[in-house]
């Protein structure tokens, strides 16, 4: 990616698995994320002015039990979550009762899943400053208040980032929220992003450490797919799973304006038949993908 012309921002997931979140930019041109998917923004001229990291490991209850201390960090030492090429819908190997206590919110909440935030300086046009951030949520449908937990821990902490990018560099920044949130659209994870409100009294303020939160989001986010047409059919294709699971969100749509789109293929599509990955897709998600009209 370096000899491409490429910077990059990365962080690895906790515990022993190996992948994580990244964002690439073209130092000289463009600005692109990569998240097992792809997405490039045509923004010329940027610079890298912050970052953070999201752990949504910060969720798990600081006040320890200390009868139950070394049973909680035998549990933790545990690896709990599936390779990326396990699938929502398909068999799991990690049982239950590989996971430990699954009412123990020590244990339940310690999924080892990761974030990015970062803002962009744009220099062509000046003073428009971008708030870009990419995550990879849990994977487990029967653990739908973790998903929950974590989508609102990431909106709370993108509107705190923002804010301060705000403050520090005076300026209004737009938004943008990509990554696998491992959630269809009707989920409440994608309903909460999309609409902003919780139908549930699920998530960190009910099962972590955090303080209680309302449960409308903190931000204002619009699905790019669904803003320009419909959400695609499918994100990810696998003879055990077909659904969306990818998303990019963007807030201030009267400042920015998707402008062209990525097309993902259809069901009868050659190049997908027999499931992903294959040769012609290295990943079982597929590409999604945007340019952005900065006004």
């Amino acid at each position: 990616m370096d000899k491409e012309g490429y910077s990059s921002v990365y962080i690895q997931r906790s515990g022993r698995k190996r992948d994580g979140c990244g964002i690439f930019y073209k130092r000289e041109r463009y600005m692109g994320l990569y998240l097992r998917m792809q997405l490039y923004y045509s923004l010329n001229k940027t610079e890298l002015i912050l970052e953070e990291t999201i752990e949504y490991n910060d969720l798990v209850p600081a006040n320890e039990d200390p009868e139950n201390s070394d049973k909680v960090k035998d549990e933790e030492n545990i690896d709990t979550n599936n390779s990326d090429g396990t699938l929502p819908g398909s068999p799991q190997t990690d049982l239950p009762e590989d996971r430990g206590d699954p009412n123990d919110p020590r244990v339940r909440l310690k999924r080892d899943c990761v974030g990015l935030l970062t803002a962009f300086k744009l220099l062509e046009p000046p003073h428009h400053v971008i708030v870009l951030a990419n995550t990879h949520i849990y994977w487990d449908p029967d653990w739908a208040d973790v998903k929950l937990a974590q989508a609102k821990y990431l909106l709370l902490r993108v509107t705190q980032f923002k804010d301060a990018v705000s403050e520090r560099f005076s300026c209004k920044p737009i938004v943008i929220v990509a990554g696998d949130f491992n959630s269809q659209p009707g989920d409440e994870v994608y309903r909460y992003l999309t609409s902003g409100i919780s139908e549930s009294s699920q998530g960190y303020s009910s099962i972590g450490n955090e303080p209680e939160a309302s449960e409308r989001s903190p931000i204002a986010l619009h699905s790019l797919y669904s803003f320009i047409g419909g959400e695609p059919p499918f994100t990810n294709y696998t003879p055990g799973f077909t659904g969306t699971l990818d998303y990019i969100l963007f807030s201030n749509p009267e400042h920015m304006q998707p402008v062209r789109f990525l097309r993902l293929p259809s069901v009868e599509s050659p190049d997908i038949q027999g499931g992903l990955p294959n040769e012609n897709h290295p990943s079982d998600h597929l590409p999604i993908g945007a340019d952005f009209e900065i006004r």
